[in-house]
């Protein structure tokens, strides 16, 4: 069953939540802007991001969003342990992964829909590591990554938030991963920031 914004919060997780895995294409910026603002420096979880950005850097997301948020903001290292109260942005070209020891891994294997760092690659890894204590949310985009990824989850028995279609600035994502299955939650971005604090 997917729980919309009328219930959502009346039918939230049995199970502890360990980290959130995030994945966004156009429109990411400023939906991940809502979701993060007021979060507090203590979260308990990590937040690990793929945005879709240009392959060669600087990006400056770091720098943009320490200026939003009282979340510690890093550009994801190698082989760098997994803290609670940060938000890990994936590098640009490098896939990122969570390995079994809940350090991360940067990888420049191909392209997945034309994108590295792809949100599938993070989001299944974080479905093997994490199984049912990670929770994966899709946002706004222009193509289909990440909704296998959030199918995984799903599958590994993790909590999966698809943005409302409505809501985001770019459809085609959420509308992919709900071509795909029925998740546990379709929320505007209000609500999905009102759950990332209700699963502190």
């Amino acid at each position: 069953m997917t729980f919309t914004s009328a219930d959502a919060f009346e039918n939230l997780p049995s199970r502890p939540v360990d980290a959130v895995v995030i994945g966004a294409s156009a429109g990411g910026l400023a939906a991940l802007s809502v979701l993060v603002s007021g979060l507090p420096s203590a979260y308990r979880m990590p937040l690990l991001m793929v945005q879709h950005v240009p392959p060669t850097g600087p990006t400056q997301l770091v720098e943009i969003f320490q200026r939003k948020t009282d979340l510690k903001v890093r550009e994801a290292g190698d082989k760098e342990p997994v803290r609670g109260g940060t938000l890990y942005f994936a590098a640009p070209g490098y896939h990122l992964l969570v390995e079994s020891d809940l350090s991360l891994a940067l990888s420049q294997d191909d392209a997945m829909h034309f994108s590295r760092p792809s949100i599938d690659v993070l989001f299944e890894s974080a479905a093997d590591v994490w199984g049912e204590r990670v929770a994966g949310i899709l946002l706004t985009g222009a193509n289909e990554d990440g909704a296998a990824g959030l199918q995984a989850i799903g599958q590994a028995g993790g909590v999966t938030i698809v943005q409302d279609p409505d809501d985001a600035e770019v459809a085609t994502m959420p509308r992919a991963a709900l071509q795909r299955f029925a998740p546990d939650y379709l929320l505007p971005l209000r609500d999905i920031h009102r759950l990332l604090r209700e699963l502190e």
